[in-house]
């Protein structure tokens, strides 16, 4: 940062507190102003005075706190960007449906079923919605993992492209569908400048900062 543009942002920070306090100089005068010009035979209740100096407190408290909030917001966006930079190159599990399959690498993943599943149906769809593969899992304990080569039901082999998974688990006759995580490479970050959220593009298309599962 140079010296001029620090003493612009000082600038900036002294011509708002000078805002700030101008406002109250105002409220002030203004209620003096009403005390001396009011009704002697209708004097001003204390009680109206005082509910209107609780009135502006109030207004200044949640106007400084606002200010708080947005600070602790920037700082937040700031780290979280800083978080998702050093993912770059990172090979990340994380929930997603979809994957883009490129006709030679499996795709890697696992599944959280709950204790009380008996089987895991691992379902792969194509991008018009037909199932290219399925296949059931017992659930022994713990995750499940899986990989997908690109092995359909006929036999054949995948056409690269994208893909929908599906996970669901069967427990006492019913099924209940359980969120897939895969295993990805972040590619690069991007930071939303209008929500502050931030996107991770890996392999297998756009994330979620908030979907990783685990960093490898």
């Amino acid at each position: 940062m140079t010296v001029s543009s620090v003493g612009a942002a000082s600038g900036a920070t002294v011509a708002k507190n000078d805002a700030q306090q101008l406002g109250q100089d105002q409220f002030l005068k203004l209620m003096l102003a009403q005390l001396k010009n009011q009704d002697p035979l209708k004097p001003l209740e204390p009680a109206e005075f005082l509910g209107q100096l609780a009135q502006f407190s109030t207004v200044t408290g949640i106007q400084q706190m606002k200010g708080a909030v947005s600070d602790m917001a920037g700082a937040l966006r700031a780290s979280q960007a800083l978080q998702g930079a050093t993912l770059v190159g990172r090979h990340i599990v994380a929930v997603a449906d979809r994957v883009n399959f490129d006709g030679v690498s499996s795709i890697v993943g696992r599944i959280d079923p709950p204790a009380s599943a008996d089987t895991v149906d691992l379902v792969i769809k194509d991008a018009s919605g037909a199932v290219v593969s399925r296949t059931t899992r017992p659930v022994v304990a713990g995750a499940v993992e899986f990989a997908w080569d690109g092995a359909t039901d006929r036999g054949l082999r995948a056409p690269r492209g994208e893909y929908r998974i599906e996970a669901l688990f069967t427990s006492g006759g019913r099924s209940e569908s359980v969120p897939v995580q895969l295993e990805s490479v972040v590619t690069s970050v991007a930071l939303d400048p209008a929500s502050g959220s931030i996107s991770l593009e890996t392999n297998h298309g756009p994330l979620g900062f908030a979907a990783v599962r685990r960093v490898k």
